[in-house]
């Protein structure tokens, strides 16, 4: 987890998502060891649990899973902490439970997990106590798969927010209710969008999330430049040790929900997952110093940062593949992300 003096991230592209997606994992394989490791962990995007544009296909997961089961046969969890519904709907929904199988791999619900306190900061930055999925912090191999996506909080969600935000639980999302309370529902449905991402609206998560028996990924949401923060504080405790972006169809616009496809092609891996992160955001068409909780996870040394020192294997030239993503409308609020002296606060807190 400690960032070296480079880092390699394979691109492939393919004709089908699962030969893409096995292409760049097959350009890494070598750096993926799973010698003496207890249990593997795989974590998809559910952001929804109805919209396949929003979350991870099935077949980047089984794409992942023959190079898992080609070098270990231990325990395979599939894992994921959906938002504000059950993650067994998801799994229904995307034919995950046939590859499971198939696989000899356990599906689980992080929202039903024991869970593990950690501190991050509140609005007005006092500390303030989040619960991450047990499973998740004790995983000895993690693997976070998942699109490219716009984000309408910060600017783009990639392996290293799918790992964190999915490790967040809600004890709600597998209810009857799917996790949300009814005030919430309401004022999702018929506020404006412009509203939806404003101060207020920041508040109100706040006020009507508040952990522990709330959703910890709600009470994420404190403002923009704390939430930007946090992520990368509690980032070392689910570090991917395999990142995989699976562009075979991304999304942008609004984003990570409502946003609109992107016909990309193209499937990223590393073992350095702020490396895979940060090319990605580049061949998305976005500033990768721009985007506040990558630039915190590289002042934390959990990765390589830096362009200049990622190499590219595969064989593609990453300008053949790099394109504009339509930001999502609220980018440039996004990027008002920067607080005075908060390198004082990057370190953990006490819970």
């Amino acid at each position: 987890m400690t960032a070296s003096n480079r880092a390699n991230v394979a691109l492939a592209r393919g004709t089908t998502r699962l030969e893409t997606v096995s292409a760049a994992l097959a350009a890494i394989q070598h750096q993926v060891r799973l010698d003496g490791v207890g249990r593997v962990l795989i974590k998809p995007n559910f952001v929804n649990t109805r919209r396949q544009l929003a979350t991870t296909h099935v077949d980047a997961v089984r794409a992942v899973l023959e190079l898992v089961r080609s070098r270990y046969d231990g325990p395979v969890t599939i894992a994921e902490g959906p938002a504000a519904s059950s993650a067994e709907a998801g799994f229904d929904t995307f034919g995950y439970r046939e590859t499971a199988s198939y696989y000899g791999a356990d599906l689980v619900d992080l929202n039903t997990d024991e869970t593990v306190p950690v501190c991050v900061y509140s609005r007005r930055m006092r500390p303030l106590t989040l619960y991450l999925a047990r499973s998740v912090v004790e995983a000895d191999y993690r693997i976070s798969v998942g699109p490219p996506k716009s984000h309408d909080t910060v600017v783009v969600t990639l392996a290293i927010k799918n790992m964190v935000m999915g490790a967040l639980v809600n004890p709600r999302a597998s209810g009857a209710n799917g996790g949300r309370l009814r005030i919430t529902d309401g004022f999702i449905r018929r506020v404006p969008g412009w509203l939806q991402h404003s101060r207020l609206a920041d508040w109100s998560r706040h006020v009507i999330s508040h952990p522990p028996h709330g959703s910890s990924k709600m009470a994420m949401h404190q403002s923009i430049p704390i939430i930007n923060l946090n992520l990368a504080m509690i980032a070392g405790s689910v570090w991917p040790h395999l990142a995989v972006i699976d562009g075979w169809r991304g999304m942008e616009g609004c984003g990570p929900s409502l946003g609109d496809p992107v016909d990309w092609r193209v499937a990223l891996a590393g073992t350095d997952a702020l490396s895979v992160d940060v090319l990605t955001t580049h061949l998305m068409g976005f500033d990768p110093s721009k985007v506040g909780y990558l630039q915190y996870c590289r002042k934390l040394g959990l990765g390589v940062g830096d362009l200049a020192r990622i190499g590219v294997l595969g064989g593609i030239d990453p300008n053949e593949v790099r394109r504009s993503f339509v930001p999502h409308p609220a980018i440039e609020r996004q990027l008002a992300w920067r607080l005075a002296g908060v390198e004082k606060h990057l370190r953990s807190c006490s819970v």
